[in-house]
């Protein structure tokens, strides 16, 4: 198999040679690059199962990628690890040892790299026939009942109707993932809705390139049962950031990163028709990430539904959605003026005892008005939350025009 590679440095110009050192001896060698201190860090259940050595380089000062190299090692069944100190003193870098090979010099050698990366390989060839002949080595690949090979579970974090949730390792895509597998095994006689729409929230996601919408790495089917791995989000969703007040100009920001969101899969003809504080997660960088497409569905795809059935969360549904009427990109926007209504108030427009007291007051009830420290936002939210579709925004570019002037300075 094809050597592959974790490659990590602060500087690109760094990660630059060593891909090219890399790829003069292996042409066919894969090397994944992760710029540190720009991307997220490892998260602490990464192993780097999927790769024969991890490169590390590092200019001074040495101690901060010397600490990471240090923690990694620390992990068990990691990756060789090969750390490249460059600077002529070896002050600041880590003691090598078993799994660490350290490199020094005030530019990289060639050779010296080269006959590291062997050697790395080679152990990792050892330690990986060791590790295969264990007695519960089958449980690393295990998801409940289903067998998924090039995915190393972690630990089961959720389960619905449809799917199973898990966190687990990819080893294709070089990182930890959240894996989603159907629950269901689909009988190819017979149509089985729920599982059109969980390969449906892959081919929505999937063919677009967005900051923010969820990634997705890979689908599958394993022991019959379909499955997606997609971005994993740590720091977790907009629920948690809401049990604290947010500023005003902060929901601002958020409000306009999803609506790009939203413009990017109406453009495609796509309805999320779901947009809840448990969709919207939360990255290190404190963006946001619009995800979870398992009720989107094509705008003319209605074969999915049937008529007059409901789905989505009654404190965000639009009032057409609520009463099984036609729904368009309006009603998203809708769901995200309640989403942007709370984050400034902290609390829902409409609350009731039932569902259906809800789904009335989305209908009927006025829109409790912002304090008015607030009053500024109130033609957006009057807009967002209006009843009729024919008075809201007509399009999710629209609100970011919007959005733009209320924050451009007067």
């Amino acid at each position: 198999m094809p050597l592959r590679l974790l490659l990590t440095a602060a500087r690109a110009e760094h990660r630059l040679l060593v891909r090219k050192h890399v790829e003069i001896a292996w042409p066919d060698a894969a090397v994944v690059e992760h710029a540190f201190g720009e991307e997220p860090s490892f998260e602490p259940e990464f192993e780097a199962s999927g790769f024969d050595a991890v490169v590390i380089v590092a200019a001074a000062p040495l101690e901060p990628l010397a600490r990471l190299a240090i923690e990694l090692r620390r992990r068990p069944q990691f990756a060789p690890i090969v750390f490249v100190a460059l600077a002529q003193a070896p002050q600041g870098a880590p003691a090598a040892g078993p799994g660490l090979q350290v490199l020094q010099g005030a530019k990289i050698d060639r050779a010296a790299l080269l006959d590291a990366l062997a050697a790395a390989g080679r152990e990792r060839r050892l330690a990986l026939v060791r590790l295969r002949a264990r007695p519960d080595y089958g449980q690393r690949h295990r998801f409940g009942s289903v067998t998924i090979r090039g995915h190393r579970c972690i630990k089961q974090v959720g389960s619905g109707g449809m799917c199973a949730v898990y966190l687990a390792e990819s080893e294709r895509a070089g990182r930890v993932v959240v894996l989603k597998v159907f629950s269901q095994v689909p009988d190819v006689s017979d149509k089985v809705a729920g599982f059109d729409r969980f390969i449906q929230e892959y081919e929505i996601v999937a063919n677009l390139t967005h900051e923010h919408i969820v990634r997705i790495f890979d689908l599958g089917v394993a022991d019959d049962h379909a499955y997606i791995a997609m971005e994993h989000f740590p720091a977790g969703d907009l629920r948690r950031r809401l049990k604290s007040p947010v500023p005003a100009e902060t929901a601002l920001g958020y409000i306009a990163e999803i609506a790009s969101a939203l413009e990017a899969i109406h453009a495609v003809g796509v309805l999320h028709r779901d947009l809840k504080p448990a969709n919207i997660m939360l990255r290190d960088d404190d963006s946001l990430c619009l995800i979870d497409f398992g009720l989107a569905k094509a705008a003319l795809a209605t074969e999915l539904t049937g008529a007059r059935e409901i789905f989505g969360t009654p404190y965000y549904m639009s009032p057409e959605q609520g009463h099984a009427e036609a729904i368009d990109e309006r009603s998203d926007l809708y769901s995200l003026g309640v989403v942007f209504y709370e984050m400034l108030t902290g609390q829902k427009p409409f609350r009731g005892a039932t569902a259906m007291e809800v789904i009335y007051k989305h209908k009927r009830a006025p829109v409790p008005p912002l304090a008015p420290p607030l009053a500024r936002y109130e033609p957006i939210i009057a807009r967002l939350l209006a009843k009729a579709p024919a008075d809201r925004f007509q399009s999710a570019r629209d609100l970011r025009g919007a959005l733009a002037a209320l924050v451009a300075p007067a």
